[in-house]
């Protein structure tokens, strides 16, 4: 049938998520996270961005192959109105639309909340290699993201130093004394 839909992660996903992150974690640069999170640490991890942001699953005749989740961009009062975007996605998942149906649901439901901008921290190979590529910079580009920012050689995997770049998506007006973003996040 592959009948796709997003809907709302729940707790019960947290070992389907974490065999999807742990492939990035072991295999890639993508995260530059060394060790992969014990389920208990990622399901404390989940409840904190849950009790704030939208964390969503991209589910497929009852698997789970991505999600994506916002989580709070530096985590001072005044960036509120801004949020982090992270996205996973099974390694044999991708390239198929599944990324852009979990961003295009989880910047539907940020602006809903009041959120105005949008980041995504990205490794960035100087040159490609077999651990990183430049397809989510890409990926980003193409859903609208611009680059606003490059730290050079600040990651260390794998034997190779890789940049770090900021992806930037405004998605609203920017009024004075704009209303305030509303948190925690509630399911629509």
């Amino acid at each position: 049938m592959n009948t796709t839909f997003i809907r709302e992660a729940k707790i019960e996903d947290a070992q389907r998520l974490l065999d999807i992150y742990r492939y990035y974690v072991e295999n890639t640069a993508i995260s530059f996270e060394y060790i992969t999170p014990s389920l208990p640490e990622f399901i404390e991890r989940m409840k904190g961005i849950m009790s704030r942001y939208p964390y969503l699953v991209a589910e497929r005749d009852g698997l789970i192959l991505g999600y994506a989740y916002a989580h709070p961009f530096v985590g001072r009062a005044a960036y509120d109105w801004s949020a982090e975007l992270t996205i996973y996605l099974d390694q044999n998942a991708r390239k198929c639309g599944l990324g852009r149906m979990l961003y295009e649901t989880l910047e539907k439901r940020l602006k809903e909340m009041g959120v105005l901008n949008l980041y995504a921290c990205i490794g960035y190979p100087e040159k490609e290699d077999e651990y990183l590529t430049r397809n989510s910079a890409d990926f980003h580009a193409h859903l609208g993201f611009r680059n606003v920012g490059t730290f050079r050689k600040c990651g260390y995997k794998f034997g190779h130093w890789y940049d770090m770049i900021w992806m930037e998506k405004l998605i609203g007006e920017h009024p004075d004394g704009p209303a305030p973003v509303r948190h925690p996040y509630l399911p629509f």
